[in-house]
């Protein structure tokens, strides 16, 4: 009876489509032209990616560190090694690029060589001036400009490690964006319509290589190259499947049909972004081309089924009907089991995830609506395929490869179960080796021209990405006592000593300069005061630096006097070293600031990331699990036999598997884009084995009972289409590896990879399993 009010239900659907075509492509063209409407609401991201929820603890410390000290992500570096610096014409050249940048309303301060201020004794007022390092009138002595680079070297040690390098020579200045732009528009704006021109323009000039890092610049030209590679992807995705289905099918007005629906498909995609106003980022920039890949296996399965329907009675109408009455029900649940695998994003409590989630099932199931309506409708107004359009049904190479699945199921299960019991013993070692790497720029493009700039601070500053030391001493005016001093000198003395780390930098170095510059400029005497020098020391400094915008240090401490800031910045690193780094630091601050005193937090954004990854992969691989255990539900529902969904289950586990022993062997680690595979791999893979197992449970219920007749006919009808979605799909996803940036490759190459296996599991493995748990039923047919 159940059987037949689903057969009778989607018999219904079939001629509720049949005969409203007209009104049912209006309603398409409606929704289409609403969501081109929300296009308009599109816009690419600003921020950089955060994986944790808002209200886990590490985001609330970031957020605490970011009302009292403003966005620390607003640093831009300009930077060279070159000896002809120091001449003229190119100190004349940087004065202009500095001067010019200076006077950007985006840019909040600059400091910089040619106009760098250093500290001197008023001893007639008591208390220090900030004086020009540089006499603009005597630049155009070359004997000056050596003088003075002498003297930055090795009499302004408050300097090294933030303007130069002493060992190396090498030199930058700090551009600081107006913190209320940083992420923005106007940011992009400034960058690409400012600052690159103008540093282009000092080159072409003097010949000097500039090296240009930091987070506002590395996100932006991120994001351009993010931008210009979503025409790539859905460009690239849609040649590929035509080709690769028009290579199939040889049919052109199949081709058309297919490229017509992936079209609507993209824009829906896109409309559906706008309409919820979700900002375009790595993860959703990817999701009009998933689209496409995955639509596509809708359009094989109905026109494939179509076709054969046809070959069989030559009845238009019949076939068209059935095409929706037979093919709509397992079609409905290999999209519901796509849009799950993606829906388990939604739950992992991260914004970026969730918005990837959502919109992605939305659209999977969209697109299966659009193909369960288009296909029938544009065919009905066609004539019925002609001969040549069906060849391929009888291909010599496609009934070969039948026959010789069908032989290996017969008379060699043992051999299968024996190279699965192999691989997975492969995969298992191979999983061991896994490692985790979690880093802000490691899923940006080692091929962008930053990625060089970046080494260049690697290795001349020790890195870009910041990481920030926040102590609150719980009383006003804490921060300036001398013990306290005392402390964060010697705490920022470990964290010196930390290769991964720049030299830190925090009030203690404005103290330390302000003694050298009490002892006229000596710079033996850059250090803390002692508790004699104290009185006058901070009598002279106090007012030093009082309502001046060239003041460097006044971000880091706060209004009050109670909370202190050091920052550093580190290396782009992996999740262990990093997990390392900040056990090290802790360490320290556990000894140097009692708990009951003090209120020490890490954070910066380099930590918050590194926090997410970790988060990530323990709440991704939960999702993956829920997604398994919610698939084998559905899949329970439709067949009401345990066996089966373990059959099936058993069959799809088996490829991530794989997936993840070469990720061990290979050196790829989990890191957010890796963890992605998993849930969308197996998502993807399983619909297959829901093709077979639908078709194998209609036939043997036509069947009255026979196993064997009912697996080999099922195998034998939905080869095809799983041989075809399969090589479709491994190429659909393998465009992907075209991609810059490395986290995307990695997708597209993990993915493609499962779903190779995935297609010899589901077409060896599923049936000759379903044979040996329906071993007694077989024998009966002996």
């Amino acid at each position: 009876m159940k059987n037949k009010l689903k057969v009778g239900f989607w018999e219904t659907v079939a001629r509720i489509i049949l005969k409203n075509r007209i009104l049912i492509l209006g309603i398409i063209a409606a929704i289409t032209a609403f969501l081109g409407l929300q296009w308009r609401n599109l816009g690419m991201t600003y921020t950089e990616a955060n994986l944790l929820p808002k209200k886990h603890i590490v985001n609330k410390q970031y957020e605490e560190f970011l009302s009292r000290f403003g966005e620390e992500g607003n640093l831009i570096v300009i930077g060279f090694k070159d000896d002809s610096f120091f001449t003229p014409k190119a100190f004349a050249a940087w004065n202009e690029l500095m001067t010019g940048l200076k006077n950007s309303k985006e840019v909040e301060l600059v400091v910089s060589i040619n106009d760098l201020k250093t500290l001197r004794k008023d001893t007639i007022n008591e208390k220090f001036e900030l004086v020009p390092f540089i006499d603009a009138k005597q630049t155009v002595s070359a004997d000056y400009l050596k003088q003075k680079k002498d003297e930055l070297f090795n009499r302004l040690p408050f300097y090294q490690g933030l303007l130069f390098n002493k060992e190396s020579g090498s030199i930058r200045s700090a551009v600081y964006l107006d913190k209320k732009v940083v992420n923005t528009a106007d940011r992009k704006t400034f960058i690409l319509e400012n600052l690159v021109p103008k540093i282009e323009k000092f080159e072409k000039a003097t010949g000097i290589d500039l090296r240009v890092s930091g987070m506002p610049y590395i996100r932006t030209i991120n994001a351009e190259n993010m931008k210009g590679e979503i025409g790539l992807f859905i460009g690239a995705a849609l040649l590929t499947v035509s080709l690769i289905f028009f290579f199939f099918f040889r049919s052109f007005r199949a081709t058309f049909i297919s490229i017509f629906i992936l079209l609507f498909g993209v824009m829906w995609s896109f409309g559906t972004l706008g309409l919820f106003h979700y900002k375009i980022t790595i993860l959703t920039a990817i999701i009009p081309p998933l689209i496409i890949v995955i639509g596509i296996t809708n359009c094989i399965f109905l026109i494939n089924k179509y076709q054969q329907e046809i070959k069989i009675h030559n009845n238009q109408a019949k076939a068209l009907q059935r095409v929706i009455s037979k093919i709509g029900v397992s079609t409905l649940m290999t999209n519901m089991t796509t849009a799950m695998g993606f829906a388990t994003f939604m739950i992992t409590g991260n914004d970026l995830l969730f918005e990837f989630g959502l919109i992605t099932s939305i659209n999977v199931i969209s697109v299966y609506l659009l193909t369960l309506v288009v296909v029938p409708i544009v065919y009905s107004f066609m004539s019925v395929p002609k001969e040549k359009h069906l060849y391929h049904l009888s291909k010599t190479y496609i009934s070969s490869l039948l026959d010789w699945v069908e032989k290996i199921v017969k008379t060699k299960r043992t051999v299968i179960y024996s190279i699965y019991g192999l691989l997975l013993v492969f995969s298992l070692i191979g999983v061991l080796q896994m490692k985790v790497s979690g880093s802000l720029i490691g899923e940006m493009p080692k091929s962008a021209s930053f990625f060089k700039d970046i080494n260049f601070y690697e290795k001349e500053f020790h890195g870009v990405m910041p990481l920030e030391i926040m102590i609150n001493t719980k009383r006003k005016k804490g921060v300036i006592k001398l013990s306290t001093m005392k402390k964060m000198d010697e705490l920022q003395q470990t964290i010196a000593q930390i290769p991964e780390l720049s030299p830190p930098v925090s009030v203690v170095n404005l103290v330390k300069y302000s003694k050298q510059a009490y002892y006229n400029g000596n710079p033996e005497y850059y250090d803390l005061p002692t508790s004699q020098e104290q009185g006058f020391i901070f009598s002279y400094a106090k007012n030093a630096t009082k309502g001046s915008k060239e003041n460097l240090m006044k971000s880091y401490v706060d209004s009050t006097g109670q909370y202190a800031r050091i920052t550093t910045f580190m290396k782009d690193i992996g999740t262990t070293e990093m997990a390392k780094i900040e056990a090290k630091i802790r360490k320290k601050t556990d000894e140097l600031f009692p708990k009951d005193r003090f209120e020490v937090t890490l954070t910066g954004k380099a930590l918050v990331f590194q926090k997410g990854t970790s988060y990530l992969i323990d709440n991704l691989i939960e999702s993956l699990i829920f997604a398994i255990l919610m698939i084998a539900g559905l899949m329970a529902y439709l067949f009401r036999s345990f066996k089966m969904v373990m059959a099936s289950v058993i069959t799809n586990v088996l490829p991530l598997c794989i997936t993840s022993g070469l990720m061990g062997y290979f050196g790829i680690p989990l890191k957010p884009s890796t963890i992605l595979v998993f849930s969308i791999a197996f998502g993807i893979s399983v619909d297959n084995a829901i093709q077979f197992m639908a078709k194998y449970r209609h036939d043997w219920l036509a069947n009255n009972g026979k196993v064997k007749k009912s697996v080999f006919s099922a195998l034998r009808e939905t080869g095809i289409s799983t041989f075809y979605t399969s090589v479709v799909l491994i190429f659909g996803f393998a465009i992907f590896t075209l991609s810059s940036f490395s986290g995307t490759i990695a997708l597209g190459g993990l993915i493609s990879c499962t779903l190779l296996f995935a297609m010899f599991a589901n077409l060896l493995v599923l049936p000759a399993l379903v044979l040996t748990f329906e071993k007694k039923r077989a024998k009966v047919e002996e």
